[in-house]
């Protein structure tokens, strides 16, 4: 059993009364602590030894211990396993056991859900969701599918998990809300669209609209170096960029080197960004059907609505046909 100041140091100087009571103190002890205000209250049976602002972790613990059993969930599991780097919330986020009804305190949300046992880790500091069950859980949440793509190819791009992993935690899922559009959307990352640009330009641009199937992420020796293309056409290289990670002048340099090298392979470049891909999917698709068409593409796009770009674009579509691709009139 730890003692008193080893249970301090292990929580970030955060003890709750029955692990105090446990450890050898008495009711008197701990009331003579918190009358010397060498301990304050946090919440009702936890304390912290110090009188100052609680850091975000010590009050991560206070929430653990004053729910115990209890692990972190949803965004603050998140934010205990990638650091303070990630954005901190006000509120700290514990999960329990269905069965039991645990009040929320002020700071706190208590949320009760199914197998929290056997999808913690009670091991770590403080007990937490395994990340991909927060991941998801922050995922289903999310207020819109752009928020949801961005939380999954956020945890695949920061190397802590894979989709793989994550898809495997949504399959043991039984009832979840979105499961098939996450599970398909995991399905994509697998298979190398690993942004949540790329994931809206695949399905929004690319699947929507009937275009053919571009090569992604494709391994190119370039003046600078290797690079991956993202996506790869015959005659035409699609590089999606979102300005999330290409940010430097020295990124953007990268670039503009790695679109050059492109037009040197025959591989015309074009950059696309966000609001062309989810405000105006339907007229990037027409447009990329154009290019495509000018360099051989005889397949034919198809409008993914009754006020698809694509219905109104036929005209613009078959003036971009080389003249040996035309049918004579």
């Amino acid at each position: 059993m730890e003692t008193i100041p080893e249970l301090l140091d292990d929580q970030a100087g955060v003890i709750a009364r029955f692990q105090a009571l446990a450890a050898g103190m008495t009711d008197t002890q701990i009331r003579r602590m918190l009358r010397r205000r060498e301990w304050v209250g946090v919440h009702p049976g936890v304390y912290l030894n110090h009188t100052g602002e609680p850091t975000w972790l010590q009050r991560a613990w206070a929430a653990v211990l004053f729910a115990w059993p209890a692990a972190l969930c949803d965004v603050s599991a998140l934010r205990a396993a990638e650091g303070p780097g990630r954005r901190s919330e006000d509120v700290i986020h514990v999960a329990v056991d269905r069965q039991r009804a645990r009040r929320s305190p002020s700071g706190v949300r208590v949320h009760r859900m199914a197998h929290v046992r056997a999808r913690a880790q009670w091991n770590l500091g403080p007990p937490r969701l395994r990340y991909e069950e927060a991941v998801l859980d922050v995922a289903v949440a999310a207020p819109s599918e752009l928020t949801a793509l961005d939380v999954l190819a956020g945890a695949v791009q920061s190397r802590r998990t894979t989709a793989i992993r994550l898809r495997d935690a949504l399959a043991s899922r039984a009832r979840t809300p979105r499961r098939r559009w996450l599970m398909s959307v995991l399905e994509d990352v697998a298979a190398g669209a690993c942004s949540v640009l790329e994931q809206g330009y695949l399905r929004q641009v690319e699947r929507a609209h009937g275009l053919p199937r571009a090569r992604r992420q494709v391994r190119a020796a370039a003046t600078l170096g290797v690079v991956y293309r993202d996506a790869q056409y015959d005659g035409l290289t699609v590089e999606l960029d979102g300005r999330l990670f290409h940010d430097t002048a020295a990124q953007r340099d990268r670039d503009f080197d790695r679109d050059l090298d492109a037009a040197v392979e025959r591989h015309t470049p074009i950059r696309i960004s966000y609001g062309q891909v989810f405000d105006r999917a339907c007229r990037t698709a027409l447009r990329i059907a154009v290019l495509l068409a000018q360099r051989g593409w005889t397949g034919t796009p198809t409008p993914c609505g009754p006020d698809c770009a694509l219905r109104g674009g036929r005209q613009s579509l078959g003036d971009s046909q080389p003249p040996h691709k035309r049918r004579a009139g």
